[in-house]
């Protein structure tokens, strides 16, 4: 079993263009389901921002082909 805390620690790689987006600033939970809908990425230019979270990318969780020992690969094709 996966904890969540671990996805924190891997390293986010779009596979569509080979582009390192990061790593995980926070995730998307379905509180109802209780399920994990999606990681959330910090978008450009915003590291330790905490004013502007309208630039977050939000990676649904079908949108991740794997996760690996040190990176979680994604298919984003309009990132």
């Amino acid at each position: 079993m996966l904890k969540v805390s671990e996805l924190r620690d891997k390293e986010v790689i779009n596979l569509y263009n080979g582009q390192r987006m990061g790593y995980i600033s926070d995730f998307e939970v379905d509180l109802e389901k209780g399920s994990l809908v999606g990681i959330i990425m910090p978008g450009e230019n915003k590291v330790m921002s905490f004013f502007s979270k309208n630039s977050d990318i939000i990676i649904q969780w079908n949108k991740i082909v794997k996760i690996g020992n040190d990176t979680i690969l994604v298919n984003l094709k309009d990132e």
